[in-house]
């Protein structure tokens, strides 16, 4: 099934899921239900790397000082799995594909998709 995991609470992601044309995404609001080993896998395998799917911009990546630090791949999945925030939102699986983010380029890109 179609899937797009993100936060309820962010502005960004509500106004991404209104711009889409109508569709059967599956909506999985990370906060209230998260993410698990076998999901974060899944989109892993999908996107190549648990970094690809790894937001910097989170709010904990600064406090802890993550930026000075070298992370591997397992820190990057141990990061996403233990706070929703360090997922890089919106994470869309259509069709056997997965887009991650909030670019432009890839909202078009799913728009395309769900057409």
């Amino acid at each position: 099934m179609d899937t797009v995991y993100y936060l309820s609470t962010c502005d960004t992601c509500r106004k991404i899921l209104a711009s889409l044309p109508k569709n059967d995404l599956q909506l999985h609001d990370i906060k209230q239900q998260p993410i698990t080993e076998k999901e974060l896998a899944h989109m892993k395998d999908l996107a190549g790397s648990y970094e690809a799917l790894f937001s910097r911009k989170a709010q904990l990546y600064k406090a802890r000082g993550l930026k000075d630090q070298k992370l591997a791949e397992d820190d990057y999945k141990n990061l996403i799995l233990e706070h929703y925030t360090f997922l890089s939102r919106p994470v869309f699986l259509i069709d056997g594909k997965i887009y991650v983010g909030n670019s432009a380029k890839n909202v078009e890109n799913v728009i395309a998709a769900l057409i």
